[in-house]
């Protein structure tokens, strides 16, 4: 059994790599962009579908593929990855002093290539609620110097720099980063892919 994970992220490689899986990358671009009335997490289970589908359209029976998804909800709204960098400023002065939550999708299907069989997947979800401190002008200006948010949502990295603005984290750790541990095994599991780890607690990866 193959596992193909449908992102190029390195922080989704990074972590499962760190639970003890063999993968190869093969990814996905689909349209992001949010329809009409849809909630944020909609929203992500949606991208998270139409990534896994559209990847195992293009391999066998014998690949699995793991894909996800993850925006950050603050008010009902989406904030996805940032146009550019005053898109990036504005987002962060609206996370800044408050809470919000990250919601991540992940979605596991078998190849569809060459079959008539229509693949079974699964999709689920994972939230963490993040309390920001109150962010500074001249942070905030540091911040966006080095370019970090331009290609995350909500326009920071938890494991990266902006691991200061946090205040607060509830929920898991490695569903802010990009892939939820304990919900990717359960759905793995579930698909027959097996891990080389053995005895590898959700808490231990910190990308």
């Amino acid at each position: 059994m193959t596992l193909v994970l449908a992102s190029r992220s390195p922080r989704r490689s990074d972590i499962l790599r760190e639970m003890g899986y063999t993968f190869v990358v093969d990814s996905a671009d689909v349209d992001e962009t949010p329809l009409a009335h849809e909630s944020p997490r909609d929203h992500v289970q949606r991208l998270a579908v139409a990534k896994c589908l559209r990847v195992a359209s293009r391999h066998g029976r014998n690949v699995v593929v793991l894909a996800a998804d993850t925006t950050v909800e603050i008010d009902g709204d989406i904030l996805g990855t940032p146009r550019d960098t005053d898109h990036a400023r504005e987002m962060l002065r609206r996370l800044s002093g408050r809470t919000h939550q990250v919601h991540t999708a992940v979605c596991v299907a078998r190849g569809t290539h060459e079959t008539t069989v229509n693949s079974t997947h699964d999709v689920a979800l994972d939230t963490a609620s993040v309390t920001m401190h109150p962010i500074a002008p001249d942070a905030l200006e540091r911040y966006l110097a080095t370019g970090e948010s331009l290609d995350k949502a909500g326009a920071y990295a938890l494991q990266g720099e902006a691991g200061v603005f946090v205040r607060e984290l509830r929920g898991e750790r490695s569903t802010v980063v990009g892939l939820p541990m304990p919900l990717v095994r359960r759905l793995l599991d579930r698909h027959g892919v097996a891990h080389a780890a053995r005895g590898l607690s959700p808490d231990a990866t910190h990308p």
